[in-house]
């Protein structure tokens, strides 16, 4: 059920959107104008929370200069991480749903409406946009795409799950739901950690296919090896959690 301010599917609901930035002065602009300009509908209203995880090619400034509605922009005082600053920015939500949007330009927040409309529908506790729902395979580089069938297979298994993408960067998830989760993670191991961790609570993740432009190491792509060394890690880690460690409060 969502929070008791939202609990009428009619009434105004707000959408936290959240943009952790690390060295992304090239392509943020482009970013938060299509953030700015996306048209949630008349039911929803949006807050935007930045996260600088401590930039040095010039995107700290750049931020230091934005003026946008509703906007919030949080400067860590050293690099602390992909998984810090969402925490960071989860501390400061208010929406009634939040969702990550990376700040380059993979992922395009014109797809927003499609996680709406399965809030309108089923008020879900997340809704994830897969990049391979219906069989598509857009990826730039042929080993991310068998690590990510990869991580998604053994999630499945492991959680009794039925994710076609449990990599993607674009996560929304209800603000109860993601308030009660004990997250932890520091990198990119929280994508990873928050689809466990929802899941072994026993709550249901709905899919929908968005639009992905995937982008080169030249391009200035962070994801490694390691992180996919690390993910597996974390996928066999929170399957054998006690649940104290899954959820916030708990004996």
């Amino acid at each position: 059920m969502l929070s008791s301010e939202a609990s009428e599917p009619d009434q105004f609901m707000r959408l936290s959107i959240i943009i952790c930035v690390y060295n992304e002065r090239a392509t943020l602009p482009t970013v938060l104008e299509s953030v700015q300009k996306v048209d949630l509908g008349s039911q929803w209203e949006k807050e935007v929370i930045i996260v600088d995880n401590c930039s040095t090619d010039g995107t700290r400034e750049y931020l230091r200069g934005v003026d946008m509605p509703s906007t919030r922009i949080i400067f860590h005082p050293e690099n602390l991480g992909k998984g810090t600053s969402v925490r960071t920015a989860i501390d400061h939500c208010t929406g009634d749903y939040m969702i990550i949007q990376d700040a380059d330009l993979e992922y395009d927040p014109g797809d927003y409406h499609l996680f709406l409309q399965v809030v309108a529908r089923e008020q879900p506790a997340a809704v994830y946009g897969s990049r391979t729902l219906g069989g598509r395979a857009v990826y730039e580089y042929v080993a991310n795409y068998l690590g990510v069938r990869f991580l998604t297979a053994l999630t499945n298994l492991l959680y009794g799950a039925h994710l076609t993408d449990v990599a993607t960067a674009a996560k929304m998830v209800r603000r109860d739901v993601l308030k009660s989760l004990n997250l932890t993670g520091t990198g990119f191991d929280l994508d990873f950690e928050l689809t466990d961790k929802i899941l072994r609570a026993g709550h249901e993740i709905v899919e929908v296919p968005i639009h992905y432009r995937p982008r080169t190491v030249a391009e200035g792509k962070k994801i490694r090896a390691l992180d996919g060394l690390w993910a597996l890690r974390i996928i066999i880690r929170d399957r054998l959690l006690p649940m104290n460690h899954v959820l916030r409060g708990t004996l």
